[in-house]
C-alpha cells in the first residue's frame, strides 16, 4: 500500500515509509519505530492507518539499518543522534502535513523507543502536533528530557503494559501526573496481564490480541477526535 519517500530534514534529507488512504488524503499521522528500526511491522502499522483513512508517514531514524537482535537494537538506540532524529521527525511532521487533509493538525504515534520520541516530538513541534499516542514509551537518553509544559496545547493518550520493566505502572502514573500538572490533556491506559510490546503482532511471545484491538480502536478514535 505504501512507498518509501524522501523529504527535507532541516538542511539534509530524511526518508520514510508513506502510506496513503484510498481517498487520496486524510488526517496526518507520524509513526515512529521501535528500537529495531523501520521494520515490516512499523510499515504495516502505517498501512493500517491508511486503511482507516489516515495519511501515515514512518520516518527511518536508522537510515536504512535495522536489526532483530535485542542487544544490537539497544546499542543502536543508545547510539542514535537525538538531534538528527529530532530533525528527521520534524521533517516528517512537515511532509505528512503537506500530504494530509489538515496540515495544521498532525498526530504522532510511537512504540517503545518511538513512544518516548513521540512525546519528545510533541514538545518540540507544538505548533503542528496536536495529538500524541505513546505505546509503552520510554525516554532513555539523559540528554533528552522534554519540557512537558510545551504539550499544554496537545492531547496525549498512552497505552502501557502491566508487566513492563521499561515502563512499569508506577512510572506511567507518575508521568501522567507530571503531564497533568503542566496542563496537558492526558489519559494513560494500562492493560492488565500484558507485556512490553504487546501490540507487536510479529512477536508471539508478547503479543496480546485483545489488548491490541482495544488500544488500536482507542487510538483511531482519539486521532479522529483531535485531528479532524
Amino acid at each position: 500500500m505504501g512507498e518509501m519517500i524522501e523529504f527535507p530534514s532541516n538542511g539534509s534529507t530524511g526518508q520514510g515509509y508513506l502510506a496513503t488512504p484510498s481517498s487520496g488524503s486524510g488526517p496526518g499521522v507520524v509513526v515512529i519505530q521501535e528500537w529495531w528500526g523501520l521494520v515490516p511491522h512499523i510499515k504495516d502499522v502505517a498501512d493500517r492507518f491508511a486503511a482507516a483513512g489516515f495519511t501515515a508517514l514512518a520516518p527511518d531514524l536508522y537510515h536504512g539499518e535495522s536489526t532483530t537482535e535485542p542487544d544490537e537494537a539497544g546499542k543502536k538506540m543508545m547510539a542514535m543522534n537525538i538531534e538528527k532524529a529530532a530533525k528527521d521527525m520534524s521533517g516528517a511532521v512537515e511532509a505528512v502535513g503537506q500530504r494530509s487533509s489538515n496540515a495544521g493538525k498532525v498526530g504522532v504515534v510511537g512504540f517503545c523507543m518511538g513512544g518516548g520520541l513521540a512525546l519528545l516530538l510533541g514538545t518540540q513541534r507544538p505548533d503542528k502536533v496536536k495529538a500524541v499516542v505513546p505505546f509503552y514509551g520510554v525516554i532513555p537518553w539523559p540528554a533528552a528530557q522534554p519540557e512537558w509544559s510545551n504539550l499544554a496545547g496537545c492531547a496525549v493518550q498512552g497505552h502501557y503494559a502491566e508487566q513492563d520493566d521499561f515502563a512499569n505502572p508506577d512510572t506511567v502514573r507518575k508521568l501522567e501526573a507530571d503531564l497533568k500538572s503542566k496542563g496537558v490533556d492526558v489519559e494513560m491506559f494500562i492493560y492488565p496481564g500484558t507485556d512490553h510490546a504487546f501490540f507487536n503482532d510479529t512477536r508471539p511471545d508478547v503479543h496480546d490480541q485483545q489488548a491490541s484491538n482495544q488500544a488500536w480502536d482507542r487510538t483511531l478514535d482519539f486521532f479522529r477526535q483531535h485531528l479532524t
